[in-house]
Order: structure tokens, then C-alpha cells, then sequence
């Protein structure tokens, strides 16, 4: 809060794309994490973190602009009164979108109304344990090695990694001192069907002439832990000009004569540095406020964004295809092994394995290869204050190249682009503590899952406004390998994230968003038909209940009719009287008490039907019949001989 110069700016003007060419007035608000506007019937949150950049403009007759670009591509425009408010403004937001130490980040203030198990549960959500177990690991040919439980031998890599059975510790601490920050080959993807991997190092520390007995036996062991294959393939992400540059430097790459049956490939995949000039000429190219067909396309060409995205998908394609169809195990490194690496290695673990194309596989997928073998977070997407060269959009391509394959494969995802850009916002937003930090080991000595709350269960809770409503499960699940073409006709501008705030440039509903309009009106009509047939099951069985109630009325009364049958043969009245209190049914009773439990079950009115059946077996029919064709005898006529009641008496 001491960073906050001014708190409060009134008679603010908001110039904002998302509200097409409308200008808003209203009040501006600072606060340590947001800055908040309330115009007119809304409310507007920045998150300071999102902050990319703020610039004062030049003034104009309605005020001093501050213009505000966002990592997730929004601009927003603020119109200030006063200079001086402007330049308040300007100072606050450039501190605070600019944290100097983790604990300033917003997840470590982001305290929503949870208990503490259930933030527990949050970071128990995702298991890579059983990821490893999943793909089968660890068997005969693969272990989990101890070596770095403790972060020793590589503090950048995850605690627990898979090495061939036949690797001694000599052996791994060899390799690592070969390699560069010392990550050595380790198992990143296990294809059971085949028993062929994807491993990933980072580059020798081969020189001109260096060589490493340890390092070649490393790989001479992953290579024959897959007996269906006597050779395999190291793929450099790199351009081979870059390579030998670093073999300049003493670091560099494998000599095939050095290496026992290994085949090399490089790929031109550019560094870190040409990939963050790349996508800001794009974004300079999506800013434009309404830029001509020449225009566009030209910068979008000058950009070179969509040539890097076509290499990274080719090294994807050229080692699924050596697994899936060779069976061929691959070793993948680039420089240090986190960037390049990583678009790699998760690129073609997408290509190979459908269950990396679904919600919680592609959750799985981040977590397995980019947060635990150590992707620098931090320095890539400027968490805090820090050198603008770290900087880079290393994992947005991984995510465009997934997008580039939905739209080659509509049905083999089951996610939709909404999830990959909400993935990307969180990148940069610091809201959950995932990806803070460079490593393993640095958010275990920030006690983050202490701290902060995971993202993936948030996500998983929301899945519902994931999916995607063209997905076919079983399809995606036999299809197996996917093999898309890289042809330059087949990519495409994304402007579902570029402009993503830009009203203007796009439909206000696409065909996923009707689609998934459709899709939920359909599951509430299926909802509401089961509970139509629940209510339709009761009724049925109320309706066979009553039946069989009715059914045992009318037996009763037949039961009755039978009963009154033998009566009206009786030869005397007094055969009656002995009928009645001789100790055999009270049948006039009996039938008085069927047609009091008719009426309370028959709650609507009697059919006519039902009418002449009453006047058939009622009462007033019962003294009608007698053995002689005289009348039955009424209650007052049968007396006791020893009543004192006589005649006389009565007159």
C-alpha cells in the first residue's frame, strides 16, 4: 500500500476495446492488487500483476491518457483530468505491476473462503506418481532413482526421476557433470505398447573434442532399454549454426562416433530471444485499431510467428512418428533443456497419447513437463522486476501449437480454446501459486503449497465451460497417433487470444459458443426428462397399487355375495337370528364396511357402471331376499323373549 500515490481519481474517462468505441465515465481506484473502475452500472478489475506496460500519451483537450497493456493482449485506456493525478497514476501502477520479491505476488494475498484441508486438496489434485504409473512406470527397464530427492545433483530438476534399471549412480552423476546445469537424460514419455521413450538433457559440455564415458553409457542403456530397437535418435531442437556456436563455448553436441548406435537430427527451432522479438511484432500487428487486408497479413508474414510455431510442430511430428512407427526411442535437448525442450517433448506427447488431449491429461501434461523439470516461470512470463532478455513466450507456442491441432482435429480434443486461454492468463496472473518460481526446489523453499492454492482443481471444477461439444471420446481414445499436415495453408491466425478484447475484429458468437448453447439446452432437456420419467415410475406404481387395492374389494365382495347366497336359503327368521349371533360372520357388517373403504379409495366420481353395481349389492337390496319371498325381518321386529318390552308396554 506504500507504493500507492493516489488511491482514488474521479472524473476518469475509460477508453476500452471490450466496450467496442464507447467511452465510460467514472471513478478510479488503487488498491495493492487491482486497480478498479466504477462507471455506470459496471465494474472494472486490472489485476496488477497482468500488467505488460504503462505509457503516458501525449494530452489532449479531454485529459492526460494513460494507456495500459496487458500480458493477456488487453489495452486499456485511461483519460485523467489532472496532470498530476496522471503522473500518481502512472508511478503506482509502474511499482506495483513490477513486484521486487515473491511474497508481493497476488497469490500469496489470495485468500478465498476455503478451509485449510480443502487448499490441501487443491494441491493433491494432480499425482505424477500416477501419471508414471499410467504409462506403466516403473517395469523390468525403468526406475525411479533417489539420487535427486534432495535437489543435489540438478536443483532445477524434480526430486524424483526415471532412469534404465541398468544405470548405477556413478553412472547418472557422470552424465550430469557432463551436461549442462547438469541435467542429465532422464525419462520425460514411456510408450508400453512399444517400450520406446522420450528422454530430455540439456546440451554436453562436449567442446570440440570432449567426450564422457558416463554420458555414452547413460545412452547406451536408454537405448537398450527397448529391446525392439538396436539404434536411437537425438534430436538438437536448435539450428545447427546456433549448435556449433556453443561447441565454440565448450559446450555444444553428440558426435555420432563417440555414441554407439545413435542417429542425430537437428531442428531450427530459434532461441528465446528471436521468439520474444517474433511475438511482439505480432501483437504490434493485432493492435492495430483497423489495419488494411495488406497491412495485416504483411505484418503477420514479417512477424515469422507462424514459421516458429511450423518448426516446433515439425520436431513434434518427426519423433511421434519414430516412436509410434519406428519404435524408436529419442533423447530431445536443446541449450539447458526448459524451453525448447519442454514445447517439444509436450508437443509430441500430444501427438502420441489421447489421453494428453483431454482436460485433466493436458493438466497433467504442464505439471509433468514443465513445472517439475523446471521451466523458468519466473524469467520467462516477468513474475517480478528483472532483466527484459529472460523474458520470452516460450509456453504460449506450446499452447498454439495445441490450438493449430484442434483446428486440424475438432473431434480429438475435449477441450475448447476457452481452457487454453484461461491456462495462459493464469501463466502471468500469479492468481495461484503453480507456476511460481523457476523449480522444483525454489517453490519448496518458498513452502508455496503451504502458501498459495493450486489452479487445477479451480479448473476442473469449471471443466463445464471446457468442453468441447464436437469431442467423440471413443473415437479420440482408438485413434491413437495424430498426424496433421504442416503445410503453410493449414495455420492459422489466433485470434481467439490475441484479440480476445477486440469487439470488432470478430463475431460476438462463434459456432463453439452456439454449439455449447446447444449443448447445455440439450442436457437440461435430458435432465428434466429423467426427472419426468422418476415422477411417471411413481405414479405407475401408485396406479398398480390401487389397482390391486380395488381388485381386493371386489373379491370381498364377491366373498360377500356368496355369504348372502346362503342366507336367502335359511327357512325362517329364525335362522337368521341364528346366523347373526350363532357365532358365523356378521355379514350385513362385513358389507357395510367393503362399501366404507370403497368410498374412501374411489375419490372421484363412480361411472355408471359402477352406480348399478352399488344398487345391485347394496344395502337396501339386502332386505329383499328370504327363503319364502317374504321381507327379512327388520332389527326392531326380532326381539329377545326376555325383554320386558311388549306391545301393551309401548301404548
Amino acid at each position: 500500500m506504500e507504493h500507492i500515490r493516489m488511491p482514488k481519481v474521479e472524473n476518469v474517462c475509460l477508453v476500452d476495446r471490450s466496450f467496442s468505441r464507447r467511452t465510460q465515465m467514472g471513478t478510479l481506484y488503487l488498491t495493492a492488487t487491482h486497480s478498479i473502475f466504477i462507471g455506470t452500472g459496471s465494474e472494472l478489475w486490472l489485476l496488477h500483476s497482468l500488467v505488460c506496460n504503462v505509457v503516458k500519451q501525449k494530452a489532449s483537450q479531454s485529459g492526460y491518457p494513460l494507456q495500459i497493456l496487458f500480458k493477456n493482449f488487453q489495452i486499456i485506456q485511461f483519460i485523467i483530468p489532472q496532470e498530476s493525478d496522471c503522473h500518481n497514476i502512472y508511478i503506482s501502477l509502474s511499482r506495483l505491476s513490477r513486484p521486487e520479491k515473491y511474497e508481493e505476488l497476488y497469490c500469496f494475498s489470495f485468500h478465498p473462503n476455503v478451509d485449510n484441508s480443502e487448499r490441501v486438496r487443491s494441491w493433491e489434485f494432480l499425482d505424477l506418481k500416477s501419471e508414471y504409473n499410467r504409462m506403466g512406470l516403473p517395469n523390468k527397464q525403468w526406475q525411479v532413482t533417489p539420487i535427486n530427492r534432495e535437489y543435489t545433483v540438478c536443483d532445477t530438476y524434480p526430486a524424483e526421476l526415471l532412469v534404465p534399471q541398468s544405470v548405477t549412480l556413478p553412472v547418472i552423476l557422470g552424465s550430469s557433470n557432463f551436461r549442462s546445469r547438469g541435467r542429465f537424460p532422464t525419462l520425460s514419455y514411456y510408450c508400453k505398447e512399444n517400450h520406446a521413450t522420450i528422454c530430455r538433457s540439456s546440451q554436453p559440455l562436449s567442446g570440440f573434442s570432449a567426450r564422457c564415458m558416463e554420458d555414452e553409457q547413460m545412452l547406451q542403456a536408454i537405448m537398450k532399454s527397448n529391446p525392439g530397437s538396436r539404434f536411437m535418435y537425438v534430436v538438437d531442437t536448435r539450428p545447427k549454426l546456433n549448435a556449433m556456436a556453443n561447441r565454440a563455448a565448450g559446450k555444444g553436441y553428440e558426435k555420432e562416433d563417440n555414441y554407439c548406435n545413435i542417429k542425430f537430427q537437428f531442428f531450427g527451432i530459434e532461441n528465446i530471444h528471436v521468439m520474444r522479438n517474433s511475438q511482439q511484432k505480432l501483437i504490434d500487428v493485432s493492435a492495430l485499431r483497423s489495419p488494411s487486408m495488406a497491412e495485416f497479413l504483411l505484418g503477420v508474414e514479417t512477424s515469422d510467428w507462424l514459421k516458429h510455431i511450423k518448426s516446433i510442430l515439425d520436431a513434434g511430428i518427426f519423433i511421434s512418428k519414430a516412436v509410434a512407427f519406428e519404435g524408436v526411442s529419442v533423447l530431445v535437448h536443446c541449450s539447458d533443456g526448459w524451453d525448447r525442450t519442454a514445447q517439444v517433448c509436450s508437443v509430441t506427447s500430444v501427438l502420441l497419447d489421447p489421453y494428453y488431449r483431454t482436460i485433466k491429461g493436458l493438466m497433467v501434461l504442464i505439471e509433468k513437463d514443465w513445472v517439475s523439470f523446471g521451466h523458468k516461470f519466473s524469467h520467462r512470463y516477468s513474475h517480478l522486476d528483472g532483466e527484459a532478455k529472460e523474458v520470452s513466450p516460450v509456453i504460449d507456442q506450446f499452447l498454439e501449437c495445441v490450438w493449430q491441432l484442434m483446428q486440424q482435429f475438432p473431434c480429438s480434443f475435449e477441450y475448447n480454446q476457452k481452457f487454453l486461454i484461461s491456462i495462459h492468463s493464469h501463466f502471468y496472473s500469479c492468481h495461484y501459486g503453480n507456476f511460481i518460481c523457476n523449480s522444483q526446489k525454489e517453490r519448496r523453499d518458498l513452502c508455496i503449497q503451504e502458501k498459495t492454492h493450486s489452479i487445477w482443481s479451480h479448473l476442473w471444477e469449471n471443466r463445464l465451460d471446457f468442453m468441447n461439444p464436437l469431442f467423440r471420446h471413443n473415437r479420440t481414445q482408438t485413434e491413437g497417433l495424430l498426424r496433421p499436415s504442416t503445410a503453410p495453408y493449414c495455420f492459422k491466425y489466433w485470434k481467439g487470444l490475441y484479440n480476445q478484447f477486440d469487439r470488432e475484429l470478430h463475431p460476438r458468437q462463434s459456432e463453439l459458443d452456439c454449439l455449447m448453447a446447444i449443448k447445455e439446452e440439450t442436457q437440461q432437456l435430458v435432465e428434466e426428462l429423467a426427472l419426468y420419467e422418476q415422477k411417471r415410475a411413481v405414479l405407475d406404481k401408485e396406479r398398480a397399487k390401487a389397482l390391486y387395492m380395488k381388485k381386493d374389494i371386489l373379491d370381498n365382495r364377491q366373498k360377500l355375495w356368496a355369504a348372502l347366497s346362503d342366507i336367502s336359503r335359511a327357512s325362517s327368521p329364525q335362522d337368521y337370528i341364528g346366523g347373526f349371533e350363532g357365532g358365523t360372520p356378521n355379514v350385513f357388517a362385513l358389507h357395510q364396511k367393503q362399501n366404507a373403504e370403497l368410498r374412501l379409495f374411489e375419490d372421484r366420481p363412480k361411472n355408471s357402471e359402477a352406480d348399478n353395481s352399488d344398487q345391485e349389492s347394496g344395502a337396501a337390496d339386502f332386505s329383499c331376499h328370504s327363503s319364502g319371498g317374504e321381507s327379512l325381518p327388520s332389527e326392531d321386529s326380532v326381539k329377545d323373549p326376555n325383554s320386558d318390552e311388549t306391545g301393551s308396554g309401548r301404548a
